[in-house]
Protein backbone atom coordinates (compact mmCIF):
# COMPACT_ATOMS: atom_id res chain seq x y z
CA UNK A 1 0.00 0.00 0.00
CA UNK A 2 2.91 2.07 0.66
CA UNK A 3 4.10 1.84 -2.92
CA UNK A 4 0.28 2.15 -4.27
CA UNK A 5 0.40 5.52 -2.42
CA UNK A 6 3.54 6.68 -3.95
CA UNK A 7 2.84 5.91 -7.52
CA UNK A 8 -0.19 7.89 -6.75
CA UNK A 9 0.81 10.66 -5.06
CA UNK A 10 2.99 11.23 -8.54
CA UNK A 11 -0.20 11.28 -10.45
CA UNK A 12 -2.44 13.32 -8.04
CA UNK A 13 0.07 16.31 -7.55
CA UNK A 14 -0.07 18.93 -5.31
CA UNK A 15 -2.12 15.50 -2.88
CA UNK A 16 -0.19 14.59 -0.05
CA UNK A 17 0.77 12.32 2.27
CA UNK A 18 -1.66 12.68 5.80
CA UNK A 19 -0.82 10.06 8.31
CA UNK A 20 -2.11 6.38 8.35
CA UNK A 21 -5.47 4.76 9.46
CA UNK A 22 -5.52 1.68 11.05
CA UNK A 23 -8.05 -1.48 10.24
CA UNK A 24 -8.29 -5.16 11.52
CA UNK A 25 -8.67 -7.17 8.89
CA UNK A 26 -10.49 -10.74 9.10
CA UNK A 27 -8.06 -13.53 7.65
CA UNK A 28 -8.35 -17.20 8.07
CA UNK A 29 -5.80 -17.14 10.96
CA UNK A 30 -7.46 -14.07 12.45
CA UNK A 31 -8.18 -10.68 12.84
CA UNK A 32 -4.83 -8.91 11.86
CA UNK A 33 -4.30 -5.06 12.52
CA UNK A 34 -3.40 -3.22 9.40
CA UNK A 35 -2.08 0.23 8.67
CA UNK A 36 -2.80 1.96 5.74
CA UNK A 37 -1.88 5.02 4.62
CA UNK A 38 -3.79 8.21 4.19
CA UNK A 39 -3.63 11.32 1.73
CA UNK A 40 -5.15 15.24 2.12
CA UNK A 41 -7.54 14.82 -0.67
CA UNK A 42 -8.95 11.24 0.45
CA UNK A 43 -8.85 9.89 -3.08
CA UNK A 44 -6.49 7.26 -2.59
CA UNK A 45 -8.20 3.72 -2.67
CA UNK A 46 -5.67 0.91 -2.69
CA UNK A 47 -6.13 -1.81 -4.78
CA UNK A 48 -4.42 -4.70 -2.27
CA UNK A 49 -6.84 -3.82 0.07
CA UNK A 50 -9.71 -1.49 -0.72
CA UNK A 51 -11.13 0.37 1.61
CA UNK A 52 -13.80 -0.82 2.61
CA UNK A 53 -12.79 -4.48 2.66
CA UNK A 54 -12.44 -6.17 5.83
CA UNK A 55 -11.60 -9.63 4.85
CA UNK A 56 -8.65 -10.78 3.57
CA UNK A 57 -9.67 -14.62 3.63
CA UNK A 58 -10.60 -15.10 0.03
CA UNK A 59 -8.42 -12.47 -1.66
CA UNK A 60 -5.41 -14.14 0.04
CA UNK A 61 -6.43 -17.81 -0.56
CA UNK A 62 -7.06 -17.10 -4.72
CA UNK A 63 -3.57 -15.41 -4.12
CA UNK A 64 -1.99 -18.12 -2.55
CA UNK A 65 -3.52 -20.46 -5.46
CA UNK A 66 -2.53 -18.49 -7.96
CA UNK A 67 1.42 -18.64 -6.87
CA UNK A 68 1.19 -22.18 -5.98
CA UNK A 69 -0.21 -22.90 -9.53
CA UNK A 70 3.15 -21.06 -10.76
CA UNK A 71 5.16 -24.04 -9.12
CA UNK A 72 6.03 -22.11 -6.36
CA UNK A 73 7.46 -23.38 -3.24
CA UNK A 74 5.37 -22.93 0.12
CA UNK A 75 8.81 -21.40 1.24
CA UNK A 76 8.81 -19.10 -1.52
CA UNK A 77 4.78 -18.24 -0.64
CA UNK A 78 5.53 -17.73 2.46
CA UNK A 79 8.09 -15.13 1.54
CA UNK A 80 5.98 -13.50 -0.46
CA UNK A 81 3.04 -13.31 1.77
CA UNK A 82 5.19 -12.01 4.28
CA UNK A 83 6.64 -8.89 2.37
CA UNK A 84 2.99 -8.28 0.73
CA UNK A 85 1.54 -8.31 3.94
CA UNK A 86 4.02 -9.01 6.61
CA UNK A 87 1.57 -12.68 7.67
CA UNK A 88 3.94 -15.46 9.00
CA UNK A 89 2.82 -19.00 7.34
CA UNK A 90 3.72 -22.02 8.55
CA UNK A 91 3.63 -24.96 5.60
CA UNK A 92 0.67 -26.62 7.74
CA UNK A 93 -1.57 -22.97 7.03
CA UNK A 94 -0.68 -23.14 3.13
CA UNK A 95 -1.30 -27.01 2.95
CA UNK A 96 -4.55 -25.95 4.48
CA UNK A 97 -5.45 -23.46 2.04
CA UNK A 98 -4.59 -25.19 -1.05
CA UNK A 99 -6.88 -28.17 0.25
CA UNK A 100 -9.72 -26.20 0.25
CA UNK A 101 -9.52 -26.62 -3.90
CA UNK A 102 -9.92 -30.51 -3.22
CA UNK A 103 -13.61 -30.44 -3.42
CA UNK A 104 -13.33 -28.48 -6.67
CA UNK A 105 -11.16 -31.15 -7.88
CA UNK A 106 -13.45 -33.40 -7.00
CA UNK A 107 -16.50 -31.64 -9.14
CA UNK A 108 -14.28 -31.42 -11.79
CA UNK A 109 -13.40 -35.30 -12.10
CA UNK A 110 -16.60 -36.08 -11.94
CA UNK A 111 -18.33 -33.53 -14.41
CA UNK A 112 -19.99 -34.62 -17.28
CA UNK A 113 -18.34 -34.38 -20.82
CA UNK A 114 -19.23 -34.31 -24.51
CA UNK A 115 -21.03 -37.03 -26.62
CA UNK A 116 -18.03 -37.28 -28.92
CA UNK A 117 -14.64 -35.93 -29.37
CA UNK A 118 -12.90 -35.49 -32.89
CA UNK A 119 -9.54 -35.45 -31.49
CA UNK A 120 -7.92 -36.68 -27.93
CA UNK A 121 -4.07 -36.16 -27.38
CA UNK A 122 -2.82 -38.55 -24.43
CA UNK A 123 0.59 -38.03 -22.75
CA UNK A 124 2.46 -38.59 -19.81
CA UNK A 125 4.86 -36.73 -17.30
CA UNK A 126 6.91 -38.18 -14.87
CA UNK A 127 7.32 -37.38 -10.96
CA UNK A 128 9.24 -38.28 -8.24
CA UNK A 129 6.70 -38.72 -5.00
CA UNK A 130 7.06 -39.41 -1.71
CA UNK A 131 4.93 -43.04 -0.57
CA UNK A 132 5.21 -44.83 2.72
CA UNK A 133 8.38 -43.24 2.91
CA UNK A 134 9.83 -43.54 0.44
CA UNK A 135 10.93 -41.98 -3.32
CA UNK A 136 8.88 -43.38 -6.05
CA UNK A 137 8.45 -42.29 -9.91
CA UNK A 138 4.56 -41.76 -10.80
CA UNK A 139 3.22 -41.05 -14.14
CA UNK A 140 0.67 -38.12 -14.87
CA UNK A 141 -1.54 -39.37 -17.64
CA UNK A 142 -3.12 -36.45 -19.27
CA UNK A 143 -5.75 -36.30 -21.58
CA UNK A 144 -6.69 -33.41 -23.76
CA UNK A 145 -9.66 -33.30 -25.98
CA UNK A 146 -10.83 -31.06 -28.91
CA UNK A 147 -14.58 -31.10 -29.21
CA UNK A 148 -16.80 -30.28 -32.15
CA UNK A 149 -16.72 -27.12 -31.81
CA UNK A 150 -12.72 -27.02 -31.91
CA UNK A 151 -12.62 -26.08 -28.17
CA UNK A 152 -10.10 -27.66 -26.24
CA UNK A 153 -10.50 -29.10 -22.93
CA UNK A 154 -8.51 -31.13 -19.99
CA UNK A 155 -10.30 -34.29 -20.00
CA UNK A 156 -8.49 -35.73 -16.76
CA UNK A 157 -5.74 -36.02 -15.18
CA UNK A 158 -4.95 -40.28 -14.07
CA UNK A 159 -1.64 -41.06 -11.74
CA UNK A 160 0.31 -44.19 -11.78
CA UNK A 161 2.86 -46.52 -11.09
CA UNK A 162 2.14 -48.55 -14.20
CA UNK A 163 1.17 -48.76 -17.31
CA UNK A 164 -1.30 -51.57 -18.67
CA UNK A 165 -3.96 -52.38 -20.28
CA UNK A 166 -6.11 -52.32 -17.19
CA UNK A 167 -5.31 -48.96 -16.52
CA UNK A 168 -5.68 -47.52 -20.06
CA UNK A 169 -8.96 -49.46 -19.85
CA UNK A 170 -9.97 -47.79 -16.45
CA UNK A 171 -9.16 -44.57 -17.77
CA UNK A 172 -11.40 -45.01 -20.83
CA UNK A 173 -14.20 -46.32 -19.08
CA UNK A 174 -14.43 -43.41 -16.89
CA UNK A 175 -14.73 -40.92 -19.96
CA UNK A 176 -17.35 -43.50 -20.74
CA UNK A 177 -19.23 -43.29 -17.78
CA UNK A 178 -18.54 -39.55 -18.03
CA UNK A 179 -20.88 -39.39 -21.00
CA UNK A 180 -17.88 -39.40 -23.80
CA UNK A 181 -19.82 -42.23 -26.67
CA UNK A 182 -17.50 -41.58 -29.68
CA UNK A 183 -13.74 -40.58 -30.11
CA UNK A 184 -12.60 -39.96 -33.68
CA UNK A 185 -9.14 -40.06 -33.60
CA UNK A 186 -7.05 -40.61 -30.49
CA UNK A 187 -3.23 -38.94 -31.25
CA UNK A 188 -0.51 -41.11 -28.52
CA UNK A 189 2.91 -41.61 -27.91
CA UNK A 190 3.13 -45.47 -28.22
CA UNK A 191 1.61 -45.90 -24.66
CA UNK A 192 1.32 -49.41 -23.63
CA UNK A 193 -1.48 -51.30 -23.93
CA UNK A 194 -3.76 -48.38 -25.08
CA UNK A 195 -4.26 -49.74 -28.66
CA UNK A 196 -6.26 -52.91 -26.53
CA UNK A 197 -8.08 -51.08 -24.25
CA UNK A 198 -9.54 -48.11 -27.11
CA UNK A 199 -10.74 -51.49 -29.02
CA UNK A 200 -12.69 -52.59 -25.99
CA UNK A 201 -14.16 -49.20 -24.66
CA UNK A 202 -14.31 -46.68 -28.54
CA UNK A 203 -13.95 -49.48 -30.78
CA UNK A 204 -14.34 -47.01 -34.12
CA UNK A 205 -12.06 -44.74 -32.78
CA UNK A 206 -8.59 -44.33 -34.88
CA UNK A 207 -5.55 -44.53 -32.96
CA UNK A 208 -2.40 -42.42 -34.30
CA UNK A 209 1.01 -42.71 -32.99
CA UNK A 210 3.20 -39.13 -32.88
CA UNK A 211 5.10 -39.05 -35.92
CA UNK A 212 7.52 -36.32 -33.99
CA UNK A 213 7.62 -38.42 -30.76
CA UNK A 214 8.47 -41.50 -33.49
CA UNK A 215 11.28 -39.25 -35.23
CA UNK A 216 12.99 -38.35 -31.63
CA UNK A 217 12.92 -42.38 -30.52
CA UNK A 218 14.10 -43.52 -34.43
CA UNK A 219 16.89 -40.61 -34.09
CA UNK A 220 18.63 -42.00 -31.09
CA UNK A 221 20.30 -44.77 -32.78
CA UNK A 222 21.71 -42.13 -35.59
CA UNK A 223 24.77 -40.88 -35.03
CA UNK A 224 25.13 -36.42 -35.40
CA UNK A 225 27.16 -36.83 -38.79
CA UNK A 226 24.25 -38.62 -40.22
CA UNK A 227 21.41 -36.90 -38.20
CA UNK A 228 20.24 -33.75 -41.35
CA UNK A 229 20.03 -36.65 -43.43
CA UNK A 230 18.23 -38.91 -42.09
CA UNK A 231 15.22 -36.31 -40.89
CA UNK A 232 15.53 -35.54 -44.16
CA UNK A 233 14.37 -38.90 -45.67
CA UNK A 234 12.30 -39.08 -43.07
CA UNK A 235 10.20 -36.19 -44.05
CA UNK A 236 9.41 -37.75 -47.58
CA UNK A 237 7.72 -40.69 -45.64
CA UNK A 238 5.56 -38.70 -43.61
CA UNK A 239 4.83 -36.07 -46.21
CA UNK A 240 3.95 -38.06 -48.71
CA UNK A 241 0.56 -37.20 -50.33
CA UNK A 242 -0.90 -41.05 -50.27
CA UNK A 243 -0.68 -43.96 -47.85
CA UNK A 244 0.98 -46.25 -51.31
CA UNK A 245 3.58 -43.06 -51.77
CA UNK A 246 4.41 -43.24 -48.14
CA UNK A 247 5.22 -47.16 -47.79
CA UNK A 248 7.29 -46.29 -51.00
CA UNK A 249 8.84 -43.79 -49.50
CA UNK A 250 9.33 -46.02 -46.40
CA UNK A 251 10.67 -48.82 -48.60
CA UNK A 252 13.26 -47.16 -49.85
CA UNK A 253 14.12 -45.82 -46.61
CA UNK A 254 14.77 -49.09 -45.83
CA UNK A 255 17.27 -49.79 -48.87
CA UNK A 256 19.11 -46.95 -48.20
CA UNK A 257 19.78 -46.63 -44.05
CA UNK A 258 18.90 -50.98 -42.76
CA UNK A 259 22.50 -51.70 -42.79
CA UNK A 260 24.17 -48.63 -41.09
CA UNK A 261 21.27 -47.56 -38.61
CA UNK A 262 18.80 -51.13 -38.48
CA UNK A 263 17.53 -50.11 -35.21
CA UNK A 264 16.26 -46.69 -36.54
CA UNK A 265 15.15 -48.13 -39.40
CA UNK A 266 13.34 -51.08 -37.33
CA UNK A 267 11.29 -48.30 -35.42
CA UNK A 268 9.42 -47.15 -38.30
CA UNK A 269 8.61 -50.49 -39.68
CA UNK A 270 7.69 -51.81 -36.70
CA UNK A 271 5.39 -48.71 -35.80
CA UNK A 272 4.09 -48.57 -39.38
CA UNK A 273 0.74 -49.65 -38.55
CA UNK A 274 -0.45 -46.73 -36.17
CA UNK A 275 1.78 -44.32 -37.71
CA UNK A 276 0.33 -44.22 -41.32
CA UNK A 277 -3.55 -43.76 -40.07
CA UNK A 278 -3.23 -40.46 -40.67
CA UNK A 279 -3.00 -41.37 -44.38
CA UNK A 280 -6.82 -41.98 -44.21
CA UNK A 281 -8.05 -38.28 -43.53
CA UNK A 282 -7.89 -34.91 -45.79
CA UNK A 283 -4.48 -33.51 -45.83
CA UNK A 284 -6.04 -30.23 -43.50
CA UNK A 285 -6.82 -32.87 -41.00
CA UNK A 286 -3.23 -34.81 -41.12
CA UNK A 287 -1.65 -31.72 -39.37
CA UNK A 288 -3.89 -32.25 -36.56
CA UNK A 289 -3.54 -35.23 -35.45
CA UNK A 290 -0.22 -36.58 -36.79
CA UNK A 291 1.42 -34.92 -34.02
CA UNK A 292 0.59 -34.99 -29.97
CA UNK A 293 1.86 -31.08 -30.03
CA UNK A 294 -1.75 -29.53 -28.89
CA UNK A 295 -0.96 -31.51 -25.59
CA UNK A 296 3.25 -31.24 -25.94
CA UNK A 297 3.02 -27.15 -25.52
CA UNK A 298 0.16 -27.94 -22.64
CA UNK A 299 2.79 -29.48 -21.01
CA UNK A 300 5.26 -27.57 -20.88
CA UNK A 301 3.28 -25.08 -19.20
CA UNK A 302 3.01 -27.58 -16.62
CA UNK A 303 6.97 -28.50 -16.66
CA UNK A 304 7.76 -24.55 -16.66
CA UNK A 305 5.39 -24.90 -13.09
CA UNK A 306 6.85 -27.82 -11.58
CA UNK A 307 10.31 -27.95 -13.05
CA UNK A 308 11.57 -26.52 -9.71
CA UNK A 309 9.56 -29.73 -7.75
CA UNK A 310 12.62 -32.62 -6.27
CA UNK A 311 9.59 -34.59 -5.22
CA UNK A 312 6.22 -33.95 -4.02
CA UNK A 313 4.97 -34.82 -0.77
CA UNK A 314 2.13 -37.17 -2.02
CA UNK A 315 -0.13 -38.01 -5.18
CA UNK A 316 -2.60 -35.42 -3.11
CA UNK A 317 0.10 -32.94 -3.56
CA UNK A 318 1.17 -33.59 -7.38
CA UNK A 319 -2.32 -33.71 -7.95
CA UNK A 320 -3.27 -30.18 -6.75
CA UNK A 321 -0.26 -28.77 -8.26
CA UNK A 322 -1.18 -30.50 -11.77
CA UNK A 323 -5.42 -29.35 -11.97
CA UNK A 324 -4.05 -25.56 -10.34
CA UNK A 325 -1.77 -25.16 -13.43
CA UNK A 326 -4.08 -27.09 -16.14
CA UNK A 327 -6.53 -24.02 -14.86
CA UNK A 328 -4.45 -21.49 -15.36
CA UNK A 329 -2.98 -22.56 -18.64
CA UNK A 330 -6.75 -23.60 -19.90
CA UNK A 331 -7.50 -19.47 -20.47
CA UNK A 332 -4.85 -19.37 -22.75
CA UNK A 333 -5.95 -22.01 -24.87
CA UNK A 334 -7.78 -20.81 -28.47
CA UNK A 335 -9.65 -22.46 -31.34
CA UNK A 336 -7.30 -23.80 -34.83
CA UNK A 337 -7.36 -20.95 -37.15
CA UNK A 338 -8.39 -23.77 -39.37
CA UNK A 339 -11.15 -25.52 -37.96
CA UNK A 340 -14.10 -24.10 -39.81
CA UNK A 341 -12.45 -26.13 -42.69
CA UNK A 342 -11.56 -28.89 -40.48
CA UNK A 343 -14.94 -29.57 -39.04
CA UNK A 344 -16.61 -29.12 -42.78
CA UNK A 345 -14.35 -32.11 -43.80
CA UNK A 346 -15.13 -34.20 -41.24
CA UNK A 347 -18.97 -33.40 -41.12
CA UNK A 348 -18.92 -35.10 -44.85
CA UNK A 349 -16.86 -37.60 -43.84
CA UNK A 350 -17.79 -38.98 -40.21
CA UNK A 351 -21.03 -36.50 -40.23
CA UNK A 352 -23.47 -39.43 -38.71
CA UNK A 353 -20.56 -40.59 -35.95
CA UNK A 354 -20.45 -36.48 -35.34
CA UNK A 355 -24.16 -36.28 -35.21
CA UNK A 356 -23.82 -32.39 -36.01
CA UNK A 357 -26.99 -30.21 -36.65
Amino acid sequence: MEGEMDAHLKESRPNRRNGKGQKKVKTSFGDVPIDTPRDREGSYDPEILPKRQRSLGPALENKILSLYSMGMSYRDITSHIKEMYDMELSAAQLTAITDRVWPEIEEWRSRPLDRVYPFVWLDALFYKVKQDGQIKSMAAYLVLGMNVEGEKDLLGIYLSETESASFWLSVLSDLQARGVEDILVASIDNLKGFKEAIETVFPKTDVQLCIVHQIRNAMRYVPYQDSREVVRDMKTIYKANTLEQGESALEAFESKWSKKHPAMVRSWKNNWEGLSTFFNYHPEIRKIMYTTNSIEGFNRQIRKATKTKGSLPSERALYKLLYLVSVRTAKKWSRPRSWTKVISILAMTHGERLALE
